[in-house]
């Protein structure tokens, strides 16, 4: 049989939505566009892997820096009314947000690698979302419509921080998990 992601998220590769198990547990036939393909959707494990949480976080807190990168060397670069616009006010803010997101996230994937403690990995894991993706919003907004076009990366990076952010369940999924962790 083929196994579907669960719940119908997004998937970043085409092996992780169509794996072939042979009596998956708890799967439920659902309808396909090939009749001959039989497809089967499985639930998600309760609780993500913390390896896997640790790595994700680790890929997240990559794309922030490269964000930041990439906006900070494009306010350099491009000019307005004379100068370039890492002069302006809203763009400094913009580029220092997203450095200090960045620089959290970073010590927090650190210090959730050392420990090996899961509400650390969580944490970590919440942080690093954040700064991929707001930071990968605002890298956008550096480059305006630049940002869009093929010619840069940088609404590649923000597509796959989308995507990764979904990895193991939604962002409120896993502040849930934390919550409960920290209580117990």
């Amino acid at each position: 049989m083929v196994v579907a992601a669960a719940h119908g998220r997004l998937v970043e590769w085409l092996e992780e939505a169509d794996v072939v198990r042979r009596g998956a547990e708890g799967a439920v036939p659902m309808t396909s566009v090939d009749p001959l393909t039989p497809l089967h959707r499985v639930a998600a494990p309760a609780r993500p892997d913390p390896v896997a949480e640790l790595l994700t976080a680790a890929e997240q807190l990559g794309t922030a820096v490269r964000v930041c990168e990439l906006a900070v060397q494009h306010a350099r670069t491009r000019e307005q009314f004379g100068q370039p616009i890492g002069a302006f006010q809203a763009v400094k803010h913009l580029c220092a947000q997203m450095l200090v997101r960045a620089e959290v996230a970073r010590a927090a994937v650190y210090a959730a690698a050392v420990t090996a403690d899961r509400a650390d990995i969580a944490a970590a894991r919440l942080l690093a979302d954040e700064a991929a993706e707001r930071g990968a919003r605002d890298c956008l907004q550096v480059h305006g419509g630049m940002g869009f076009t093929w010619d840069s990366e940088v609404h590649l990076h923000l597509k796959r921080a989308w995507v990764r952010a979904q990895r193991g369940g939604s962002t409120a999924e896993r502040e849930e998990l934390l919550a409960a962790d920290l209580v117990a």
